[in-house]
């Protein structure tokens, strides 16, 4: 048994739950091994209050002999030393003995804890079979033992307090049992105890907190109340839930600081507020630092202790949960925020104390990181560490200044006191890093103590940095580093060191539009390389601060003559110094006059640059030149048709334009180059269709550039562009002796357009004596094009559409081009009698020039033969343009017979004009082409001009038994308002014939999309021709126009077989005994067909047939059939009816008939159609691939032949779709057929009649059907 008579350390990895024992310390003696490793074997799950989490947890104990000492006293909140469980162990089996002695004892026991409130207790029996045997006599059973303890110390609340343990000693399943029993009995009694007074103290620690308020509150005391719920959450091995408390005490004391600052003050404060006499740093290898720990408690620690303390412990614990990383990270947010707080409370510190606190508290942090990692967790992970070496690196630098370690001269005496003061307040050396070597002491002490030794470690410390820093990406932050090691050399004269850290780091500065920064680093470049004698790197960088708009005049001003002096020397003509043009001046606009950027060859162009010079003061410049470069395949050089026309460059170009104090380019290199995008298209070769499209990048080297590893020649990151030569050739725009004034100068130029092709701007160089300022690249691309056209002759509609059959005024353009048009020279149009050319005296041609300027104004000549016309064209510049008007007229085609071998002026053969449909319009389109020869070419030109017919028209026959009607239907189509006069019809064969007109209006108005209907009696004196060749004729005119203006429209038909044949009457008979038709009843219908004249020869030829026995007739088919279903035909509704070929000749026929419906009901329709029997000649080719029924054919002639019922014909199809369809007569056999009878020849007399129908029955709803 371990007895522990002193007071227990605070170190709380070794403390354990202290666990209380009393009675046979012998026997627990033999047990304790057993009992001390076996309990932590198992976890328990706790169960805390306020909804936290459950954990698992191993619980150890501690156990110490029972003193009424270790029991707590009021008052006293120590948790550490509280004992959690109190256990009497006894093996008493003998009643003697019990009642002698051990109930004595443990009734003293159990009466001290009552008397201090320790409800925590358990008493175990141990029964042994030794025991047994040695008071075999006088034992009573384990029940009777545990029966009396139960009633003399237990009641039914605590029933469960006594535990038998039997044989603990033996190796069998009974101890076993009774062994895990008994463990579980602890743990449990033990985390009962544990929650209960946890429970209570965080009670008592939120009733402490929430005083806070009131006064003589000290922070310090409720700092040690809740740092000892720490402990016990680190002895239960619960490291988050002690670093909880810890984190709440920090940001506790944090937000009294704060409100501290805002000028809420609390007393306890005050003690924080002393004058700091130590600055040692960080100690982190104790896992409690009990000097400053005792400090807090007294009272008496300053600020810096307090942090110190609170970090470390917040470390150990960190580390114990495997997050060492995260104590960088806090380890740095401490650093800065102590150097806050300090400021905020007003503390008074030595000046360079903190730097030296900072430093060792880095340093102390990454050792300590050192000793629980391994190299290779440190390489990977860096960027956590790299922010304590960069602060320690900063503060070292700042001690060096404040020491005089960095300066040429040395240290003086008064920064020899100096350093000695700092290293006072260092104190000793603590005992756990007196043996190392490397430890932050040893290293501060030994900096501080040469200029030597300051540089190598300032230069060790920087370097590591750095590296570290770009290994993980982050460039900013080591050229940071590598800028205040620049000035660290420059303070030791190195510039040529200096420079290559100022370079980096202005590329930084640069790419991020950090404009004060830039400025400030070019300033230290400058210096740099003026001591290096760089004098070209020295010009640019003089140029660039010469214009940055972050110095005063009187900087600049100094800068600019800085490279006037160098420009003035003229001591090395050879040698000339480039610098960028960005630095000198800025290319804001471009502007071409004219602004199509586009002119013919020899024509004038000017290019209108707008320079903002960037410098202080007006500078002359003996030379301004603008390189170019000629593209001649791009060149112009073909004719271009109208709907192609020329690709036109931007006459006026805005180049964009970086923020004046980053300097001339830090928006373009923050934001890069912009894309320079062209169209791609894929085509297939075959049809020329589309098969793809995309864009592509034509400036992918500048966008796709890296921009943190180099830059552009042109840019001013460099230190100066390579040469480029300037060649003095005729493709140049150059201007002499130009003087720039601070900001916008307009400065124009003459652009060469001698040769066609394409011209674009690529450089641009200003000549300053020795200085030359060069722009390589003038983005975005600026060009113009020289081109050489073809003539053009063009020839288009006026006005559209072209109507057919009026004068209409036709425009012909000429684009003269590069042909100079000359007196003589003349069109020559071919002649045709389909558009012939109108006369006009007053024709005049304007002649403009290619900006649409009116030059002058000439009258044509036009001369006309029989196949020519010649127009004389009036001398006209090249690049002009040449307009004037025609009248032509064409003539709507009638049908006349077309004349045989007509040929163009070119040779060809001239197709006459056909109409046709058009699909934009309803009108009838009709292309005529015209041959035009040229001066300027020895091809003709064809043109076409697409006319319109305006009129539609349409005829008919109509009949009144013999007498005859001729309807023409004239039809406007076009969007013009037509006047139409003297409208006739005539005939041109037949002179006894006369058609009568029975229209009564001699002039009518036709509006647009409206119809005209004309009509006409035919009459004549012996028969009616069998074919009519008719004409229809009309004049035309646009209203208000005189009657000279009329046109002539013609229209040609013929008309056959329009003699009245036969003639049809119907008679419907009621039934039998009734006055009237009704509805339901059977009624007769009796048709009449009566021949009206003789037959024709032809007619005889083909209709009839020739009978031994009997006179020539004629078979007629009819049909009677109701469409409107308002008759039902009963019985035979059609059949065959032989006629006499003899004039008068007539047949009866007598349907049955049934109304359906009452009312005045239209005849049912009766058809009549022509028979033609399988042995008439057959119009169309028979078709070798059809077939026939043969059973079909023989039926149709029976049928027909007896005059029998037409039922079974009914029944295989209609009457029509047996004769009437071409399937019958292209089958592969000759069939009979019918044939309907053209308009005209059959009237039928009841066509529009009606009869009266009464219903079945007198209802009281009549139906009336009405048509």
């Amino acid at each position: 048994m371990e007895c522990q008579e002193e007071k227990p350390i605070i170190y709380t990895m070794e403390n354990k739950p202290i666990v209380t024992c009393a009675g046979d310390q012998a026997l627990f003696t033999s047990l304790y091994t057993s009992l001390a490793q076996q309990l932590p074997r198992e976890p328990m799950e706790w169960r805390r209050t306020y909804g936290r989490a459950p954990k698992m947890i191993h619980l150890e104990a501690n156990f110490v002999q029972f003193k009424e000492e270790l029991l707590p006293k009021e008052g006293n909140k120590a948790l550490l030393t509280f004992p959690f469980l109190h256990i009497y162990w006894t093996d008493c089996c003998d009643t003697e003995a019990y009642k002698s002695t051990v109930k004595e004892d443990m009734t003293r026991w159990h009466n001290s804890l009552r008397a201090h409130s320790s409800a925590d207790w358990v008493i175990i029996v141990v029964e042994t079979n030794d025991t047994k045997k040695k008071n075999k006599t006088n034992i009573l059973p384990r029940s009777s033992i545990m029966d009396k303890i139960r009633s003399d110390f237990c009641n039914k609340q605590n029933d469960s307090r006594c535990v038998v343990l039997s044989d603990p000693l033996k190796d069998s399943s009974r101890s076993q049992e009774s062994w895990n029993a008994l463990l579980l009995k602890l743990r449990t009694l033990l985390l009962m105890s544990f929650t209960k007074n946890l429970g209570r103290f965080e009670d008592d620690m939120r009733t402490l907190r929430e005083k806070r308020t009131q006064p003589g509150w000290s922070f310090c005391e409720y700092f040690m109340v809740q740092e000892e719920l720490a402990f016990v959450f680190e002895m239960l091995q619960q490291f988050e839930d002690a670093l909880v408390q810890y984190d709440e005490l920090d940001a506790l004391f944090t937000q009294y600081v704060l409100n501290f600052g805002a000028g809420d003050t609390a007393n306890w404060l005050g003690s924080f507020c002393a004058p700091v006499r130590s600055w040692s740093g960080l100690l982190l290898r104790r896992p409690i630092d009990m000097e400053k720990r005792d400090g807090i408690q007294r009272g008496e620690a300053s600020l810096l202790d307090l942090r110190s303390y609170l970090f470390s412990r917040q470390c150990t614990l960190l580390i114990f949960l495997l997050r060492p990383w995260e104590v960088t990270q806090r380890a740095l947010e401490l650093l800065h925020n102590c150097v806050q707080e300090l400021r905020l409370l007003e503390v008074s510190v030595l000046e360079g104390a903190l730097d030296c606190w900072v430093f060792l508290s880095c340093l102390e942090v990454l050792h300590r990181i050192e000793g629980c990692c391994d190299p290779a967790q440190l390489a990977a992970n860096c960027s956590h560490t790299v922010g304590l070496w960069a602060y320690a690196t900063d503060k070292l630098k700042s001690l060096g200044e404040l020491c005089g370690l960095v300066s040429e001269k040395g240290p003086t005496s008064e920064d020899l006191n100096r350093t000695v003061d700092l290293l006072a307040g260092l104190g000793d050396e603590r005992p756990e890093t007196v043996s190392s070597l490397q430890s932050p002491y040893k290293k501060l002490k030994e900096a501080l103590s040469s200029v030597e030794a300051f540089e190598r470690h300032y230069l060790e410390l920087s370097h590591a940095a750095m590296e570290m820093y770009r290994a993980i990406g982050r460039l900013r932050s080591a050229r940071l580093l590598g800028k205040s090691l620049a000035e660290f050399y420059m303070r030791k004269g190195d510039p040529e060191q200096a420079e290559t850290f100022l370079q980096e780091a202005l590329k930084s500065y640069t790419s991020e539009g950090w404009s004060l920064p830039v400025t400030h680093t070019r300033k230290q470049i400058a210096e740099c390389q003026k001591l290096l004698g760089r004098t070209e790197a020295y010009l640019q960088t003089s140029a660039l601060l010469a214009g940055d708009g972050n110095l005063t005049t009187e900087e600049r001003k100094h800068f600019c003559q800085e490279i006037l002096t160098f420009a003035a020397k003229s001591d090395d003509q050879s040698h000339k110094v480039t610098l960028s043009m960005a630095v000198f001046s800025q290319l804001t606009r471009l502007q071409f006059r004219p602004a199509t950027a586009s002119v013919h060859s020899g024509a004038a162009l000017e290019a209108e640059l707008t320079l903002r010079c960037l410098m202080p003061v007006s500078v002359r410049i003996q030379q301004l030149a603008v390189s170019i470069h000629f593209d001649l395949e791009r060149a112009g050089t073909n004719g271009r048709s109208k709907g192609a026309p020329r690709q036109t460059n931007p006459g006026t170009v805005e180049f964009s334009q970086a923020h004046p104090s980053a300097g001339p380019a830090a928006s373009l290199a923050a934001a890069g180059p912009p894309l320079e995008l062209d169209e791609i298209q894929d085509r297939s070769p075959s049809d020329n269709s589309l098969n793809s499209t995309g864009v592509v990048c034509k400036n992918t080297h500048l966008v796709m550039r890296r921009h943190d590893t180099g830059s552009p020649p042109d840019t001013p990151n460099c230190v100066s562009p390579p040469a480029l030569a300037v060649k003095d050739g005729a493709q140049m725009l150059k201007v002499q002796d130009v003087t720039l004034a601070p900001g916008n100068n307009s400065i124009v130029f003459t652009a060469p357009s001698g040769q066609p092709g394409t011209y674009t701007l690529r450089q641009l160089y200003a000549t300053v004596g020795q200085v030359q300022f060069v722009l390589p690249h003038i983005y975005p691309s600026v060009q113009y094009e020289v081109y050489s056209q073809e003539p053009q002759l063009t020839v288009e509609p006026f006005s559209e559409p072209l109507l057919a059959g009026l004068p209409q005024t036709v425009k012909f353009t000429l684009l003269t081009g590069h042909y100079a048009v000359k007196k003589g020279d003349a069109l020559q149009l071919s002649n045709t009698d389909t558009m012939p050319i109108l006369p006009n005296a007053g024709c005049t041609a304007r002649i403009t020039s290619a900006a649409a300027e009116l030059v002058g104004e000439s009258a044509l000549s036009i001369q006309s033969s029989e196949k020519v016309t010649s127009i004389s064209l009036p001398a006209t510049p090249p690049y002009h343009t040449l307009e004037f008007h025609l009248e032509v007229l064409c003539v709507i085609p009638h049908g006349p017979d077309r004349p045989a071998n007509e040929r163009l002026t070119n040779g060809e053969v001239r197709h006459r004009p056909r109409s046709y449909s058009h699909p934009d319009t309803p009108m009838t389109a009709i292309d005529q082409r015209m041959s035009i020869d040229c001066p300027w070419s020895i091809y003709s030109t064809l043109l076409a001009l697409t006319f319109y017919i305006p009129f539609k028209t349409k005829h008919s026959v109509l009949s009144a038994g013999n007498r005859k009607y001729i309807q023409v239907c004239l039809q406007n189509m076009s969007d013009v308002n037509f006047t139409l006069a003297q409208v006739q019809l005539t005939e041109k064969q037949h002179e006894s014939l006369q058609l009568q007109s029975l229209n009564t209006k001699t002039q009518q108005l036709l509006c647009s999309k409206h119809s005209l209907f004309c009509l006409w009696e035919v009459r004549w004196k012996d028969d009616l021709p069998s074919c009519l060749q008719c004409v229809f004729s009309a004049n035309f005119s646009p209203p208000k126009q005189d009657a000279s203006a009329l046109e002539p429209f013609h229209y040609q038909f013929q008309l056959e077989r329009v003699t009245t044949l036969y003639s049809v009457r119907a008679e419907i008979l009621p039934p039998a005994g009734e006055q009237h038709c009704r509805c339901g009843l059977l009624s007769g219908l009796e048709v009449c067909i009566t021949r009206l004249t003789e037959p024709a020869e032809g007619e005889a030829a083909e209709d009839s047939k020739t009978e031994t026995d009997g006179p020539k007739s004629t078979k007629l088919m009819y049909e009677v059939a109701d469409s409107s279903s308002n008759w039902a035909v009963c019985g035979r509704s059609s059949g065959m009816v032989s006629m006499p070929m003899a004039a008068d000749a007539a047949h009866k026929v007598r349907i049955e008939v049934m109304p359906l419906f009452a009312g005045h009901l239209p005849f049912p329709k009766i058809k009549v159609l022509k028979y033609l029997p399988h042995t008439a000649p057959v119009a169309i080719q028979p078709d070798p691939d059809s077939c026939v029924e043969n059973d079909s054919l023989s039926l149709l002639d029976k049928a027909l032949d007896d005059q029998g019922d037409t039922a079974s014909i009914r029944s295989r199809g209609s009457v029509h779709s047996v004769g009437s369809g071409d399937q019958q007569q292209q089958r592969g056999v000759a069939m009979p057929r019918l044939e309907p009878f053209d308009a005209g020849q059959v009237f039928n007399h009841s066509h529009t009649q009606q009869v009266l129908v009464l219903p079945a029955t007198d209802d009281h709803i009549m139906e009336v059907n009405a048509t």
